[in-house]
């Protein structure tokens, strides 16, 4: 009964503000203001206020948002455990297999491109043609040729 006489006493004090607005001939802010003071006393109406009291003043419905919350933290840890390992054990048994594959044994990096066949060893052991020399530019590139190496590009 108090949440209806309040949200009632709101509405009427903001209708009374459009209409002096309105007064003042700002006939687009006083309509804002109108349409504004009436959603309190709509939601009386509707009976959204009497619901939401109900589950304000319920230590019960406080616990089951708890309980909502933990379950929500759990499955937010679980997937970020789950990033950071890789997921579930055939996945990173997988994984580690391929990286097996993939890097040989004194490698310290995965090979880029197709491995020597029987039928190719010398045509790959050949050195490369000789390409001409471009014209150097007038600009140093060290630095960002020292980053790329750090990062092994």
């Amino acid at each position: 009964m108090l949440v209806e006489t309040v949200c009632s006493a709101v509405s009427a004090a903001g209708l009374g503000i459009a209409a002096i607005t309105a007064y003042r001939k700002r006939f687009l802010t006083a309509t804002r203001l109108a349409a504004y003071s009436l959603i309190p006393v709509g939601l009386v109406m509707i009976g959204a206020v009497g619901w939401l009291s109900d589950i304000v003043f319920k230590p019960m419905v406080w616990a089951g948002f708890g309980v909502l919350g933990l379950a929500w933290l759990l499955f937010v840890t679980t997937r970020a455990v789950e990033r950071r390992t890789g997921g579930a054990r055939k996945e990173r048994r997988a994984a580690k297999a391929a990286r097996r594959e993939v890097v040989a044994p004194g490698a310290s990096a995965p090979s880029l491109g197709r491995g020597r066949t029987a039928a190719e060893p010398a045509a790959a052991s050949a050195p490369a043609p000789a390409q001409p020399k471009k014209a150097q530019p007038d600009e140093d590139f060290s630095d960002i040729e020292a980053i790329l190496k750090k990062h092994g590009i």
